[in-house]
């Protein structure tokens, strides 16, 4: 199944418009369209944006049934949820894209710290 038509069916099942998941999600309605007619494929990031706006976990926009063997039940995001809106979502964009620019030191110190915080 191609995953524009299980967006899609996802979206239409739970009663939203492309306009609905635009607002959830920050990306264009039609950016929305041509991922769902297979004219574009996501990213992963996006993939992540597009379940989080129709409120089901990841694997279901490839997998429909059963939980699969090895994944736990997921909740929804919160409505609170970091990331949500297009402002939050496009500084992340920019942040994402700044150790790219960084001194390969200062990108393993920065990998050390947020290794060390995420174990915390």
């Amino acid at each position: 199944m191609l995953i524009g038509n299980r967006l899609r069916e996802l979206r239409e099942t739970k009663q939203l418009s492309q306009g609905d998941i635009e607002k959830r999600t920050g990306l264009l309605r039609c950016y929305i369209s041509r991922v769902e007619n297979g004219h574009t494929v996501p990213a992963i990031e996006t993939l992540e944006k597009m379940a989080r706006a129709l409120e089901v976990p990841m694997y279901r926009l490839f997998h429909d049934g059963e939980v699969p063997s090895g994944l736990s039940k997921l909740k929804p995001p919160k409505d609170d949820e970091f990331g949500r809106r297009r402002a939050e979502a496009d500084y992340f964009s920019k942040l994402r894209r700044l150790p790219a620019k960084m001194e390969p030191g200062d990108q393993k110190l920065l990998l050390c710290m947020a290794q060390k915080v995420a174990r915390d």
